[in-house]
């Protein structure tokens, strides 16, 4: 099995190529819009070649892990055409090359390509136009954007749906869609208490240590064999009442952007229009959670590079298939790949062998979602 795995993996990008031939040979697409996102996949074992320490979504900084970037033709389409799997210390904006340059080629001109900030660069921006398509990104706030913010007042002409509000800000090459989100303020808010709230705690552990003349915990410190320092420690806890110690970390993680955000296009769209194209990239988030949570390819384990990537690619094949099945019957587009998963596990072929050498299948344990792939499949063949 995993010298197979290495044959698929040393070859996946030609896969992918080929597998974009047939799509593309047996469907029109009504658009060839994409969605590109990235994600990372924890690595169980400390020596795999792709392995590195890095962002983690899977909230396992402790393991290393690969980073996997996917291309998806959006709503209502929602097939998925490219693949790309990297180190997992890349960042975002330097993965974007290669996994928007893997399915350029198969778009039209005029192509909208939309992705999230974490993958939006200059150069990344002035790729997408080089190509003669358009892009719809959203944009990190920084200090530019903080004089924006003081200025900006809600009014019932800025409203765009209940809750937020937007103005339009138009540039020689570009238009920036600016919103103020009330839910998206009150979240924002309420994860930062939460996080102060951890570093209050964090401090009044280091003071009880100090205090007690005992060793920090290993989490405080650099646990390197390799690294030899001298650590000093002094809190400013002794000085500051328990309110007040909250109040200046609570202080120092509210910044007073909270609820604002920023969207950024090369193209002329209205607020209402920029905001639920963004949304529907959402759809690449749940391939995403389909690739880890029900096509379940991971655990990922110290194999060779050709091995992991021959692992992932047996996933994103899966998940194709749903997604063409969910495409091409009007019945299962609302369907959660789960459920069709778990379905066509359960359908059974029996071959029974005669005693003059022939064979026959019995097909069992039938439901109504295996029935519906299966009867029109037979009508199509």
């Amino acid at each position: 099995m995993f010298r197979v795995l290495e044959i698929i993996g040393d070859n996946y990008e030609e896969i992918i190529q080929l597998v974009q031939d047939q799509l593309f040979s047996k469907y029109d697409f009504p658009h060839t819009d994409v969605n590109l996102d990235w994600t990372s996949f924890v690595l169980w074992g400390k020596k795999a070649e792709l392995g590195e320490y890095g962002y983690s979504r899977g909230h396992r900084p402790d393991k290393k892990q690969i980073t996997v970037g996917i291309s998806e033709i959006s709503s209502p389409v929602k097939i998925p055409i490219g693949l790309t799997i990297r180190v997992g210390n890349i960042n975002d904006q330097t993965h974007f090359r290669q996994t928007f340059l893997q399915v350029c080629g198969r778009l039209r001109e005029g192509s909208r390509v939309v992705f999230d900030k974490g993958g939006q660069s200059k150069d990344n921006l002035d790729l997408v136009l080089a190509h003669k398509m358009k892009y719809l990104s959203a944009k990190k706030l920084n200090k530019n954007d903080d004089a924006r913010i003081r200025r900006y007042v809600k009014s019932a002409g800025k409203l765009v749906e209940p809750g937020i509000y937007g103005e339009i800000i138009e540039y020689p090459s570009r238009y920036d869609y600016f919103f103020f989100s009330e839910k998206l303020k009150r979240d924002q808010i309420e994860a930062k208490l939460r996080m102060a709230e951890r570093k209050l705690a964090e401090a009044q552990e280091i003071e009880s240590a100090l205090s007690r003349g005992k060793p920090l915990l290993k989490r405080f410190m650099i646990n390197n064999p390799l690294v030899d320092i001298k650590y000093t420690f002094q809190t400013k806890l002794s000085k500051l009442t328990e309110n007040q110690a909250r109040e200046l970390v609570q202080s120092a993680s509210i910044n007073g952007r909270e609820g604002f955000f920023c969207l950024v296009s090369s193209e002329k769209l209205t607020l209402q229009e920029a905001l639920k194209i963004y949304r529907m990239k959402d759809s690449i988030e749940k391939i995403f959670q389909s690739l880890k949570n029900d096509i379940d390819i991971k655990p990922l384990r110290v194999w060779t590079t050709k091995s992991l990537c021959g692992a992932i690619l047996i996933g994103f094949l899966a998940q194709l298939i749903i997604s063409l099945m969910r495409y091409d019957y009007e019945e299962l587009s609302n369907v959660a790949p789960k459920f069709i998963k778990i379905s066509l596990a359960n359908l059974t072929v029996t071959v029974v062998y005669e005693k003059n050498r022939w064979k026959h299948e019995i097909f069992s344990n039938f439901d109504p979602l295996n029935t519906l792939i299966l009867t029109k499949k037979a009508v199509e063949t």
